[in-house]
């Protein structure tokens, strides 16, 4: 926007793409040697280079190597690795005091984060918001806060949803591997419902928000029993799971439902929330105001905190010392919340994920148009992907093309993400203090990547 100032990278650190060696470079090599002794190889990397530093819009690693970022650390950089109001509140903290634990001696950052968001949350009457440490935990409280308010144990989730890695948030996530494989058993009282994801409706995208919701409500009333749920939660663009936007109108379908039947409404805006698809909760796009609402990811520009914000008469039927945690709500995480919120407001950061939103949706539909392996194109402001495929036109997925492309792009400086519950969707998700130029360059080195490993031209 003009006359709105944007948010750099750290001090001298220059905005380029610049490879100098092979991927990962020799120093990476032997902090990876290093690590395999230390770390469990569960714990993998999609990009396995050490980094040194990070800001604006690229990833520096130890071998001098300079990546554009369109990953932002899983949507939790939105603002940027390096954000001044993050560092200088959060720096700020670090002299004063590193933690004394809210349960124990309070402090004013956790009053005014949760303030902000009781404020920015679309959520129907009085609000009230507790911190937490992430959005597993984030999902799990909301939960635990549903089932405390309506007296009932069941939870309905969806297909293809990703809601995090302990055992309940396993149990309410659909991707069997990595996430659920040899992990067992799971938490009970766990529904799900088919999703509506337009480009892979039996029928069509036509029908998709109509029939989704018929089978959500016949799932409620002739199979679960709707006086069982406590809680509908979903993901109003789906992360892990691809990017899945639902087909329009579907989330306030799925609100219908559940008012109808005296159940709560959870969106899980861990990935999506906090400015990253031109909203400042991607539940806003449609509409929607639910019940309770999961934040985490880009809430702290880094440092770990989530939070659950929802009706104030939702959020007090948990007794006293029901909820809360030792590092929940850790002061310097605070500040560097806050931070957060200051970097969106001081650098028009929502209008901002929508400018690159058009950029990218515009560059990737005419990729699209020119490569039949680009089957789908789906995303709102910075949270942005695309569904490979066999380019035979029956939509089967191509996990393997996914990650070729990946791994192209990493070797010639751009970082991206795979997803899906196939394997076969690349997702981009740019910090919002990336440039217009360094944005068309990564757009510019997929397309590249993606043209080489399909034999299709596509400048």
């Amino acid at each position: 926007m003009p006359g709105v100032s944007r948010p750099a990278g750290g001090p001298g650190l220059p905005q380029v793409r610049r490879v100098v060696s092979e991927i990962p470079g020799p120093r990476s090599r032997e902090l990876l040697a290093r690590q395999r002794g230390l770390v469990p190889a569960g714990v993998g990397a999609a990009l396995p280079v050490f980094v040194e530093a990070a800001g604006g819009g690229v990833i520096v690693d130890v071998d001098g190597n300079s990546f554009i970022d369109f990953g932002s650390g899983i949507a939790v950089t939105t603002v940027g690795n390096s954000a001044r109001a993050v560092a200088k509140r959060a720096a700020a903290q670090l002299r004063r005091f590193t933690h004394t634990c809210f349960l124990v001696n309070p402090y004013e950052s956790y009053l005014d984060v949760c303030e902000k968001l009781n404020e920015l949350a679309p959520i129907p009457g009085e609000r009230r918001t507790v911190l937490v440490n992430s959005g597993a935990e984030a999902v799990e409280n909301a939960v635990k806060i549903a089932r405390s308010a309506t007296g009932r144990p069941g939870v309905v989730v969806f297909d293809h949803a990703f809601h995090g890695r302990t055992l309940l948030t396993m149990s309410l996530t659909a991707k069997n591997t990595p996430y659920k494989q040899g992990f067992g058993p799971f938490a009970p009282e766990v529904h799900r419902a088919p999703m509506a994801y337009p480009y892979r409706w039996p029928t069509g995208p036509e029908r998709c928000a109509e029939e989704a919701a018929s089978a959500l409500a016949d799932l409620l009333d002739r199979q679960v029993g709707a006086d069982n749920v406590a809680a509908v939660l979903i993901e109003p663009i789906q992360g892990e799971g691809g990017f899945v936007v639902p087909a329009p109108g579907f989330l306030g379908r799925v609100a219908e439902i559940c008012r109808g039947r005296g159940i709560l409404l959870i969106v899980d805006e861990v990935q999506s929330g906090i400015a990253r698809t031109g909203r400042m909760f991607a539940c806003e796009h449609e509409g929607v105001r639910p019940d309770l609402i999961t934040t985490a990811k880009g809430l702290a520009g880094g440092l770990p905190l989530g939070a659950v914000t929802g009706r104030a008469e939702l959020m007090d039927a948990v007794p006293a010392g029901g909820l809360g945690g030792t590092f929940s709500g850790n002061p310097v995480a605070c500040e560097a919340a806050l931070g957060v919120f200051e970097e969106i407001e001081t650098h028009g950061l929502v209008d901002r994920a929508r400018e690159i939103g058009d950029i990218m949706l515009a560059f990737l539909g005419g990729l699209a148009r020119r490569c039949p392996a680009v089957g789908d194109v789906r995303g709102r402001g910075a949270m942005v992907a695309v569904e490979l495929v066999e380019p035979a036109g029956d939509r089967l997925p191509d996990p393997g093309l996914a990650a070729r492309v990946a791994r192209r792009c990493h070797e010639d400086g751009l970082l991206v993400l795979t997803a899906g519950s196939y394997g076969n969707v690349l997702r981009f998700l740019p910090p919002l203090s990336i440039t217009d130029a360094l944005l068309e360059e990564g757009l510019s080195v997929l397309a590249e990547a993606v043209g080489k490993e399909t034999d299709v031209a596509v400048a």
